[in-house]
């Protein structure tokens, strides 16, 4: 396999020291006073400006716009002249697109909202739809991306090289299908249409309050960025035209994190266990200690069923009250580091009038790091006559109180994920003649990524008696005479994994050719057609564990090495303050026999250690090696798919009066056609005839390869009407179909046969009743129909009130299903049922309004506001809590399971969504304070995406400042996250405390120097 090896941070054991820094707590006073000091100082210089013109200039001063109301102005015009309905950034120069990522830039659009990860904006859903329903171009062409899904970490991407981001939210037939939500496209610099020569070059330093704090061995308290970048064109005698465009970045920063978990849902760690004082064989009130989800006479690991009990019609459980509780529940204490480097290139040649070539390229190689301290402590065990009857909940069963004994774990992890990422691609334009244009456009995308990541734990040896009570975000423990600072309580069980896992590989190879022929008619302007073929190829390497591989060694529970290895290996707590804008006083409380607050053991931080250390210390007791295990090909983990993709469209442009007013648009019609071949592994096998005929499967040591795949065509018609109704108004409309494909990840080929044991088989037919696997090719797309209408005015340059309504009926939900697959063995075709997710035919709604408003009166200041609405009766069903249907081979529907959690709604659902920026800029002075909220979602696991987790609802503030200290020199300073909003979500319903994310603001000051 090819596999990145660019190097993964190690630690080394140092001795820790740290202070509180005093800008921690004053940022959010420091950084407002500043913002209002430069618009106070700016008020000035307009007040200045005013004076001098009124005392008699008769010079008119010619005012280029520039800054953040150009950014507006650029936003208004971009959505004014497009005959869809679309919204976007553009920057005249190449980096001043006016945010500190990608998806930063994309929240400020009306309609967009990310979700947050690190404490910055990663993944992008459109009008509150998730992003798996959306597609991301980059330069036209389709991006890859190292998640197993199609969304695209913008976090990946320099907004300082980006010179337009957009997003279209109605298509025409000329765009590559994908998107139901929309399509975030982003551009690079033609250098040739650029037309003037630039060297550019920006230092960011980054610092993170919240750093302060923490004593990072991956990274300093200081962050930077650099980018550099360099435009030109040449000229030559013949009349030939060459434009260089150049661009490089180098991103050192931290991403600072401290978290409060639960375990997650995504495998069988979080459990609804029973909360019934009358039954004492099972939950919370059981007659002996142990895992509240384990029968003490019967069986393990259940907690409530929700099978069907064909008796009754409903769940096993109907009616029994439970509360929910994980494997364990962990503060996480984060030393983080984020590297990157990027380059873009571009090249535009124009050997005549007729032709113009462009060659542009796009490299990425980043790393992230964190080095993680946990202390954990196991709840799921119950005291008898203790737990149960100490039990506070809430009325979804999320536990605000438990009490009982269960050991304590002082846990590390070491972890590293390597992202790679490279674009490149030629466009070839023709001017044949006066009336037809040819374009021609081959392109390459690939993204790889690994994960690397050490698991260390030492446990306590007894049990320790203990109580924790849920705060306003997390909880909260009382332990009774127990140090969680002493690192000699952690002796016990001491254990370390060495993990290779989510090793992966996504290729695009695509080619399109199309042409545009103008009319002259005095009804259609023109007529555009073309023609497109990818290949899009996802590779996950297997391993010993599915999707990776790992290397285990463990100690006896009361190894004599181990207080040696823990002392070796201790650090100091890395960090201060800990949790403490999301904590309700000490998270950590030690009390004696009495209730007395002991001092030792009361506060926020535990027993650390080195987890490189750890490591290689346990690898070494064990006698084993320090290194990390590889991943291969030719195993049963590994997905390999191959989606191929053919599509061709016409279109028609219209610009005509009618009815005294202009009309113009498109409509066209898109087919598209897909074919999916997913490889396999599985153990190779033998069927064996016995001297009385009966067959029997003996399975072989060696591994075979299997495939399965599927097709699918579609037709996606498309039309657009703008109605110039005044010199200021515009009407608008849109309809079209449109697509959003599986995610690679779930269309895997996984497929074992199941054998018929009871009875004496004597055909192929006998011996199979069954295929069990994971993973289906042929899952169908999900298919929409959208409708837009908006109505917008532009005043003037500044201004725009626009309202657009909106509605959209969804063909597909995802449900299990018993299809019939083919299988060749020895030589004979097979044919068997098996039971797995597919697309239905269910039909759902989704209607919606967006709107938005900007403005700027005379002194300077500006807004831009941006909301949307949505509301749909799309449902989402867990898998393992929630209603499930199997539907068999002749189509009926039998529920197997009746839930006790509502189903979720589309994956990244907001019904709410709004951003507001206020601007002020006068002179060479430009602020801006900006705010995006987004109402709580539903966000699928990558590892499960069947289970449900919400992230709440969060308000975040940015601001930026900058002065222009002359044409060639720049001041500025940014600062997202301002007010340290927390990320918090919830675990299978809302209000079952999940996890909380504390990042604290992020803040940058900038130089940028031009020529």
């Amino acid at each position: 396999m090819s596999s990145i090896s660019r190097k993964h941070t190690n630690l080394n054991n140092q001795e820790k020291q740290f202070s509180i820094s005093p800008i921690a707590k004053l940022v959010r006073t420091t950084v407002i006073a500043s913002m209002a000091g430069s618009i106070g100082f700016a008020a000035n210089a307009q007040e200045s400006s005013d004076t001098s013109q009124a005392t008699g200039q008769k010079n008119v001063e010619v005012i280029e716009v520039s800054g953040t109301r150009k950014t507006v102005q650029d936003q208004i015009s971009i959505k004014r002249e497009s005959t869809t309905v679309v919204d976007g950034l553009s920057a005249d120069d190449i980096g001043e697109l006016p945010a500190l990522s990608i998806g930063e830039a994309l929240e400020s659009i009306t309609g967009a909202a990310s979700h947050r990860e690190n404490g910055g904006a990663t993944e992008i859903s459109i009008r509150g739809m998730g992003p798996f329903l959306s597609a991301t171009h980059f330069n036209g062409r389709e991006a890859t991306n190292g998640s197993g899904d199609r969304s695209v970490n913008f976090s990946q991407f320099p907004s300082e090289l980006v010179k337009k981001v957009a997003i279209y939210k109605t298509q025409d037939a000329s765009m590559i299908e994908g998107g139901v939500a929309g399509v975030i496209t982003l551009e690079t610099m033609k250098p040739l249409d650029f037309g003037k020569q630039r060297v550019q070059g920006e230092f960011k330093v980054n610092y993170n309050p919240n750093e302060s704090n923490v004593n990072n061995t991956l990274q300093s308290d200081l962050g930077y960025r650099g980018t550099f970048s360099y435009v030109d064109q040449f000229e030559f005698d013949n009349g030939q035209a060459l434009g260089l465009s150049i661009g490089l970045q180098r991103q050192d920063i931290s991403q600072p994190e401290a978290e409060a978990r639960s375990s997650s849902p995504s495998g069988s760690s979080l459990w609804a266990c029973l909360n019934d004082p009358y039954n004492t064989n099972e939950g919370f009130f059981r007659g002996s200690a142990g895992d509240c989800e384990d029968q003490v006479s019967g069986s393990s690991n259940q907690g409530y069923q929700t099978g069907i009990d064909p008796t009754t019609g409903k769940a096993q459980d109907d009616g029994t009250p439970y509360a929910w509780t994980g494997s364990s529940r962990s503060y996480r204490q984060n030393e983080t580091s984020d590297e990157r480097d990027a380059y873009f290139l571009a090249l535009q040649y124009r050997p005549s009038d007729s032709w113009d070539i462009n060659i542009d390229a796009q490299v990425s190689n980043r790393t992230q790091a964190e080095s993680r301290h946990d202390l954990n402590w196991l709840q799921k065990r119950v005291t008898p006559g203790v737990t149960g009857q100490n039990l506070i909940t809430n009325d979804v069963g999320s536990i605000l109180r438990w009490e009982g004994a269960d050991r304590f774990e002082s846990a590390g992890e070491h972890y590293s994920r390597v992202e790679d990422y490279v674009g490149y691609g030629i466009n070839i334009e023709h001017y044949a003649t006066d009336f037809l244009t040819i374009n021609f456009d081959a392109s390459y995308s690939k993204t790889e990524r690994e994960e690397l990541q050490i698991s260390n734990r030492g446990r306590t040896s007894t049990y320790q008696p203990f109580t924790w009570d849920m705060g306003e975000y997390i909880p909260h423990i009382t332990v009774t005479d127990f140090d969680v600072t002493d690192i000699s309580n952690f002796t016990d069980s001491l254990r370390t994994r060495l993990d290779r896992e989510n090793s992966r590989i996504n290729e695009i190879k695509s080619a399109r050719l199309d042409f545009d022929y103008k009319l002259g008619g005095e009804v259609f302007s023109s007529i555009q057609g073309g023609i497109r073929t990818s290949e899009l190829t996802f590779i996950q390497y297997g391993g010993s564990q599915g999707n990776g591989s790992r290397t285990e060694y463990a100690m006896d529970e009361s190894s004599p090495e181990a207080i040696g290895i823990l002392e070796d290996c201790q650090i100091d707590f890395p960090e201060s303050d800990f949790l403490s804008s999301v904590s309700d006083g000490n998270i950590i409380t030690n009390v004696d026999s009495n209730g007395s607050v002991i001092e030792s053991g009361t506060g926020s931080s535990w027993a650390t250690y080195d987890n490189v250390c750890f490591s290689q210390a346990v690898a070494a007791a064990q006698g084993g090696s320090f290194e990390y295990p590889e991943v291969e090909y030719e195993n049963a983990g590994t997905k390999d798919v191959t989606e191929k993709t053919n599509s061709i469209y016409l279109m028609a442009n219209y610009d005509a009066e009618m009815f005294d007013r202009t009309i113009r648009g498109n409509f066209g019609v898109r087919v598209v056609n897909t074919k999916v071949t997913s490889l396999g592994f599985r153990n190779s096998f033998d069927v064996v005839t016995d001297e009385l005929g009966v067959l029997s499967l003996v399975s072989g040591d060696a591994l075979e390869s299997i495939s399965g795949g599927g097709s699918y065509t579609e037709v996606l018609p498309s039309f657009n009407l703008v109605v110039d109704y005044s010199d200021d108004i515009l009407l608008r409309g849109g309809i079209y179909r449109g697509m959003s494909r599986a995610n690679p990840a779930d269309m895997g080929y996984s497929r074992t046969f199941q054998t018929d044991n009871d009875e004496t088989p004597t055909s192929l037919s006998d011996l199979f009743v069954g295929v069990n696997g994971s993973g289906n090719p042929d899952t169908k797309p999900l298919m929409s129909w959208n409708f837009d209408v908006a109505a917008e005015w532009y005043p003037n340059d500044d201004s725009l009130v626009a309202v657009s309504l909106y509605y959209k009926q969804f063909q597909g939900g995802f449900q299990q299903q018993t299809v019939l697959e083919d299988f060749v063995v020895g030589g004979q075709t097979v044919t068997l049922p098996i039971t797995n997710s597919v697309t239905t035919d269910k039909k759902s709604n989704l209607y919606g309004l967006e709107a938005s408003l900007a403005y700027r009166w005379d002194n300077g200041i500006g807004a831009k506001l941006g909301y949307n609405y949505a509301d749909t009766n799309y449902e989402f069903e867990d898998s393992l809590y929630g209603d499930t249907f199997v539907i068999d081979l002749d189509g009926n529907t039998t529920q197997l399971t009746e839930g006790i959690v509502a189903p979720g709604s589309l994956p990244g659902f907001s019904k709410n969504v709004f951003s507001a920026q206020m601007y002020y800029q006068v002179g060479d002075f430009d602020t801006a304070l900006i705010y995006k909220y987004r109402s709580k979602y539903f966000q699928p696991y990558t590892t499960n995406g069947t289970r449900l987790r919400y992230v709440d609802a969060a308000g975040v503030w940015e601001a930026r400042a900058s002065y222009k200290y002359n044409k060639n020199v720049r001041f500025k300073v940014e600062a997202i996250n301002l007010f340290s909003e927390p990320k918090s979500q919830d675990f299978f319903v809302e209000g079952n405390f999940g996890e909380v994310n504390d990042y604290g603001p992020r803040l940058f000051a900038s130089v940028s120097v031009k020529y």
